[in-house]
């Protein structure tokens, strides 16, 4: 089984590399698929799974959350049990046994054991707002300076994510095999190079 686990940054194009790299090797890919699956082992709606997951409350955890989960009010604690749900969904798509790319969920350090491919894709700020320009709905109202903002909200919750599940710091470039920064990169084309990496890293592992 070969596993492949892409952190990155909001608006770094992480998404679609992770997408495409599926493609290429012809792996399983899993990304909003495994929101999907919270919220059923949930019994909730899975747009209200991803309003938790993804972009909202995290600010306000506090920094001794992890020594001290009874303290937490119940809005804290039910996020904190969507993650540990999240959490079993990314060992079940494991215990499959089959090669697959999964984009965030911390699934890099949650399949530790299983020895994935590391990657963090990062950009600059000019990048990312680039993209996300490129790729909002028509009715996007936000000003470059609040869709910044927003980048880094989202970025932020990120670290805290994962900091709750396993207190290490998110981004941090010991934790990966590789960071990709995306900026001056067609993703199509860093794609097909990655993919050939990773085949030269798994070493024809089955």
């Amino acid at each position: 089984m070969r596993i492949i686990t892409i952190s990155r940054e909001f608006g770094s194009g992480g998404r679609e590399l992770g997408k495409r790299m599926a493609d290429l090797l012809h792996f399983d890919y899993y990304d909003r698929e495994i929101i999907g699956a919270v919220a059923r082992g949930r019994g909730l709606n899975e747009y209200y799974a991803e309003h938790i997951l993804e972009n909202h409350g995290w600010q306000n955890f506090p920094l001794t959350f992890r020594s001290s989960f009874h303290t937490l009010d119940p809005r804290q604690r039910e996020k904190v049990e969507f993650l540990l749900e999240e959490r079993r969904v990314v060992e079940e798509i494991a215990a499959l046994g089959k090669d697959c790319v999964i984009v965030g969920r911390n699934a890099d350090v949650i399949l530790r054991d299983k020895n994935p491919l590391r990657l963090f894709v990062c950009a600059t700020e000019s990048a990312k707002l680039r993209r996300c320009r490129e790729r909002a709905p028509e009715d996007e109202r936000l000003s470059d300076k609040g869709m910044l903002r927003k980048m880094r909200e989202i970025d932020k919750n990120r670290a805290i994510a994962r900091g709750i599940l396993c207190g290490e710091p998110w981004g941090d470039r010991q934790s990966y095999h590789l960071i990709v920064n995306t900026s001056d990169w067609d993703i199509k084309q860093l794609a097909a190079s990655l993919a050939e990496f990773a085949l030269c890293r798994f070493g024809g592992e089955k």
